[in-house]
Formats: C-alpha cells, structure tokens, sequence
C-alpha cells in the first residue's frame, strides 16, 4: 500500500493511498474515492460500481498481525495497520448496516485532508480491537495500577495528537465547522469506548451547539454537506438523546426535530422507521417523567386535562408508526429483499415500540403494580431483543464491543426495572451481559449489574414480608425451568449467571410496597438530588467520589407515602 506525505501544521505525516478502487476505476485507470457500495467518480458518471469480493492479500497480512504482538514495529506501519483494522471491521460494527456509508465512506475521506480526524479514526480503531486494554474510571479513582498494552499506548498517543490539534486550529481561528462536528462525533467514540460516558456527555453537548451553529451556514453551501448534516449527523446526535435521557440528562432536541415524521404512515427505508420511532423514543419518556413529577408533587391521583391530550397524541403517534413499520416488512418480504441484518433491526425496532407503548400505558398512574398487566410486552421485548443482536453479529459470533448505533440497551434495561416475572426479568438482564459492552454512551455491563441490584433488593424484602405473613405456599418459592413461551432463546441462556436462578415465581409476590420506582445515581462531589442531604448517606463513611443509588418506594400507592432510600453501588 503505497504511501503520501501530508506536511499540513508543519509536520510530515504519512497517509495510505490503498489499491481498494472499484473494479470500473481501475478498468478506466483513474483514481477511486473507494466509498461504498458505489464510488462518487462512477456514481456522478452515471457508471456501474463494482468491487472485489474480498481485500488484497496486502491488507489482510497487515490486519493479520495483531499490534500487541509487534511493540517494536514502525509507527507508520502500526497507523497503516490500525486504519485498515478500522476500515474493515471497526466501522461496520460502530455504524450498524443503516449508517455503514458515514462511517466506512465520509470519515475516511474528511480524514484524507484533515490530520486530527486520521488520528481520531486510528484512535478508535485500536481501542476497538483490544476494549479490554480501556482504562477503567473506577480504577482511576482507587488508584489502582493499570498497565497499559503496546495498542493502548498508541491510541492514547493518537488522541492526544488529535486533540491538539483541534484545539490549535480553534486557537487559530481556522476551525472548518463541519470538520470539527466530525471531530466531536469521533471524539465521543473515543470516551465512550473507554468509559468515561461523562466526558461523552459534555461532548455530545458541545456537537448539538455547533449544530446549531452549523445549520444556518449549510444551508446555503455545499448541497452534499447540508444532506448529510440533515439524514446523518443529526439523526446520530437525536439517537444518541435517547442514551443522554436514560442517563438522566436532558437532550437537546427542540432544534433537531424532524416534524415531517412526526405524523407518518410510511416509510420507505428501515432508516426512515428507525429515526421515527427514535424521536417518540425521546419524547415519550420526557412525557413519563413530567407525568411522574406532577403526580408525585401535586398530591392528586389524575393528571390534569392537557396531559390527556399529549398522551392521546403520542399513543397516535405510536400507532402510526406501527402501522407504517408493518405496511414496509410486508412490502419487503413481498421483494424478498429482507436480509438477516433487516431482520435484526426490524426486531430491535420492534422493542423499542413495545418499550415506549408500556411506558404510555402507565405513566398517568404511580402504582407498580400496573406493569404486571404488560408481561406479554416485556415478553415480546424480550424475544426481539434475542433476534435483534443477529443484525450485528461479527464473523466469529460474537458482538462487537461498542456500537453507536440503537440496540438493545434501553429496551432490556426497561424490562429489568419493571418486570417483575423473574424469568422474564432474568432474561432480560442475561441478555444485557451478552449485549456490545458499550452502546452509545454507556457500559451496558453497569446497567445491567445495577438492574440486578435493584432486582436482589425487591425479592429479598418480598420473600421477608412473605416469611413475616407466614406464606404457606412455599412450594411456589422453587425455580421453574424452561423459556419464554415463543423465544427463540435456549433455556440455559436465561441463568446464564448461576446464582440469579429464580426465587419468587410471580410478580404479584413483590407487592407494591416493596417495589422501587424512579431511581437515581450520584456521587457526593457532584451534588446531591434534590432532597438528599449528607445525613442520607453518612452511615457508610465513603468518599466523596463514591457512587450511590437512590431509589423510591411507594408505600401505598399514594403519592403521599413516597420514602427515599440510598445503597452505595460498588461496581
């Protein structure tokens, strides 16, 4: 793979120029821009696009040696070598098959003329390859000696590089916007993939302002630019509003709405429904929790009249999008043009629908017990949540590590929280531990080490209250075996974890009072939710960068008796 020098900012630099062109343009002998499926030069010449089955027998020897194994190799060779690793396995993996264009065709180009996002690509890439090398924060915070491998080091290295440079050209004065929203796409990869989902977070801020900033100016430029702003960029930052909610942000999407899907009835593309249903996925729980604030601070068991009216809107809404998801599936299977891949994101979308119609269903009321009447939801959640992780299955069948694409982490997450069949709730925490580590901006091995504790909390108090009424039916406390009627899950995959077999075997054996409802996470030195003081926490003697969990119990099911808790999460 022969190589060019780029000697911007004052430095040499060694950039590829691989042989990968299309099949016409080497016909033609004219230079390739190598995006796929079809490059610029044969598409803008109206030219049919055609490439290799598989990469030169180059590129697979440089990907076939592991950097870890070469820690004396060149460190052009190891940029030349992480690249490739990027091209062929970390983007389609990060961007999922509706996005693979952005990350496999537009990032590798802007990197050809900008340095800092080559370093970002490559940054991404080794991490990729070897997550396990990531640092952990809370190792940070204990101090614990962590050593770092030969790809770590490097990627460290390329951040860095990045990073200043960016900030060189900001100084400067000589920012390109459009170069520095990439930029911040990447860099949130970078901090995600190595848990820090709070440096993630001010990140995924700081893109929606030079949205914002952006949109205007587009608008009367480049054409190509302004589309991709609009069907790609922005659809990433409002997906990624769905994690910053779940986590207990606020996402910023007033300036980011697609209104024309607010309301349809159909889509042509896969891509169309996932970008609809992810704008309810946004709006429906910020309506859950105005509802849950409301009844919780206004001592009445109804919500007022235009809390109806928005709830009829969005159930609307909802259904709409049920039937236009539908109407696409039949039409697709009519074409026979329903690749596995489609099927795994039609069954991931499925999830998130069946996760936003429960949320509808139950957000005017505080009681818990509600959600028992929807197991057949958390079921279906469960289900598609087994058939989802087949769009994303690497060659070696296994998941990738993080993606940044929608996935099954807020769905089972969801389930964990308020499905109380132990073996539908188990499931669904399995599923979680197997799912890609992180998703968007978070580790989904913490969601779902923090369901289980919420889980351990309720049945423990459950089987006390029961023992103190002296239950006589203790023949019901044994495990059941066996699947979900209708998954596709084989049984042993539900204990997965050995010691979370089942132990009460009905939902209505957790009564309400023992039922923990909207939860929070915080840490000391960042401030205390609003009502928690020290004097909560003071018992444990930790730190001030010690993580606690407050939870809410509703004793009777009346606002009025809502009793705050914490536990310090030692995960």
């Amino acid at each position: 793979m022969p190589a060019r020098l780029d000697r911007s900012n004052g430095r040499s630099r060694v950039l590829p120029r691989s042989r990968l062109g299309c099949k016409t343009c080497k016909i033609r002998r004219v230079k390739c821009g190598e995006e796929k499926p079809s490059c610029v030069r044969c598409t803008s010449t109206g030219r049919k696009c055609d490439f290799e089955d598989t990469p030169p027998s180059s590129i697979v020897s440089v990907i076939a040696n592991p950097l870890s194994l070469s820690p004396n190799t060149n460190k052009v060779w190891r940029e030349r070598r992480a690249f490739a690793y990027y091209f062929e396995y970390a983007a389609p993996s990060i961007g999922g098959g509706l996005d693979v264009d952005f990350w496999r065709t537009v990032v590798p180009q802007v990197c050809r003329y900008e340095p800092a996002v080559w370093d970002a690509i490559i940054t991404i890439s080794a991490l990729f390859e070897c997550p396990k090398a990531c640092l952990d924060p809370a190792s940070q915070r204990r101090g614990s000696t962590i050593y770092l491998t030969q790809n770590h080091q490097d990627a460290l290295g390329w951040y860095s590089r990045s990073v200043s440079a960016v900030r060189r050209r900001i100084e400067q004065g000589r920012v390109d916007a459009f170069v520095g929203l990439i930029s911040c796409v990447l860099f949130i990869c970078i901090e995600a993939i190595q848990g820090n989902a709070d440096g993630a977070m001010q990140l995924y801020s700081q893109g929606v302002q030079l949205i914002i900033a952006l949109r205007p100016q587009i608008a009367f430029g480049a054409a190509s630019q302004a589309s991709l702003l609009e069907d790609t960029i922005i659809p990433i930052f409002l997906r990624l509003g769905a994690f910053a909610l779940a986590g207990g942000g606020a996402p910023v999407t007033a300036s980011l709405r697609y209104s024309e899907l607010a309301l349809t009835q159909q889509f042509d593309t896969l891509k169309s429904a996932r970008e609809a249903i992810m704008l309810l996925a946004i709006e429906i729980p910020v309506f859950e929790r105005a509802c849950t604030e409301h009844l919780m601070g206004a001592n009445t068991p109804n919500v007022p009249e235009e809390f109806n009216t928005k709830l009829f809107s969005l159930m609307t809404r909802l259904r709409n999008w049920r039937t236009g998801f539908d109407k696409l599936m039949r039409v697709l299977r009519a074409k026979d043009m329903l690749s596995l891949q489609q099927i795994g994101t039609g069954a991931l979308l499925l999830s998130y629908h069946d996760m936003l119609y429960v949320m509808l269903e139950t957000c005017t009321s505080l009681s818990l017990m509600q959600f028992d009447a929807y197991l057949q939801n958390f079921q279906n959640i469960v289900e598609q949540c087994a058939n989802a992780p087949k769009a994303s299955v690497r060659p070696d069948g296994t998941q990738p590590p993080f993606t940044f694409e929608v996935n099954v982490g807020l769905p089972l997450w969801f389930t964990s929280l308020r499905c109380r069949e132990p073996r539908t709730r188990r499931a669904a925490l399995t599923l979680l531990y197997q799912a890609p580590t992180v998703q968007g901006f978070y580790q989904c091995s913490i969601w779902a080490a923090l369901g289980r504790t919420i889980m351990e909390l309720e049945e423990s108090r459950a089987m006390a209250m029961n023992v103190a009424h002296h239950t006589s039916n203790l023949s019901a406390l044994e495990p059941s075996g066996g699947p979900i009627p209708g998954s596709e899950l084989a049984p042993i995959s539900y204990y997965a974890h050995t010691d979370m077999g089942p132990r009460i075997p009905t939902a209505l054996l957790i009564p309400e009072e023992v039922r923990i409802g909207p939860i929070a996470a915080f840490r000391p030195m960042d401030g205390f939710p609003p009502g928690t003081t020290e004097a909560d926490i003071v018992k444990w003697n930790r730190g001030p960068d010690q993580l606690f969990l407050r939870f809410s119990r509703n004793l009777t099911g009346d606002s009025c008796r809502i009793v705050y808790e914490y536990a310090p999460l030692d995960f």
